[in-house]
């Protein structure tokens, strides 16, 4: 898939904070078709059963990677998560590439739909959702000014994913 973006990361955030030291530290990557991809890894920190990654972070993902597509669509909107449903397929492991796709499936002037899913580098699914969003701009999300927090741009050279 082609890249036509790079979105922008955070410092702080769980799953994007450049500077969140227990953090997935993920990119995320506009494409052609408006999908948002990410290639990443879990870490140890991120550890449910040995071995294995604990499905909140898996969740975590998915609902980051969902609630990012509306950019490719309107930049300056984000989405609130409503609703998200995950189906965990096989274990996710640990120190491993995988690469995540998001998408909108539907939306509305107010809300949209979305899917997503991780896939290992063999290209099966290893955890999928579907979720739905509200739309709103970032001043009516937060109560105190986050432009130190948001925007962070990290410089890569990736083309396409």
């Amino acid at each position: 898939m082609k890249v036509i973006r790079k979105q922008p990361n955070s410092h702080d955030c769980i799953v994007c904070g450049v500077d969140n030291k227990l953090g997935i530290n993920a990119s995320f990557y506009e494409t052609e078709d408006k999908q948002v991809v990410a290639l990443f890894s879990f870490k140890q920190e991120h550890q449910s059963y040995p071995e294995r990654t604990h499905g909140g972070m898996i969740c975590s993902m998915l609902d980051e990677l969902i609630g990012r597509a509306i950019w490719a669509y309107d930049p300056n909107m984000w989405g609130v998560t409503m609703n998200i449903n995950v189906k965990y397929r096989k274990p996710v492991p640990l120190d491993t590439k995988l690469k995540g796709i998001g998408r909108i499936d539907s939306q509305t002037s107010r809300t949209f739909n979305g899917s997503g899913e991780i896939l290992d580098q063999d290209g099966n699914i290893l955890a999928e959702a579907s979720a739905m969003y509200m739309k709103l701009p970032l001043e009516k999300i937060a109560s105190t000014s986050v432009d130190g927090d948001v925007n962070v741009y990290v410089e890569d050279d990736v083309t396409e994913v």
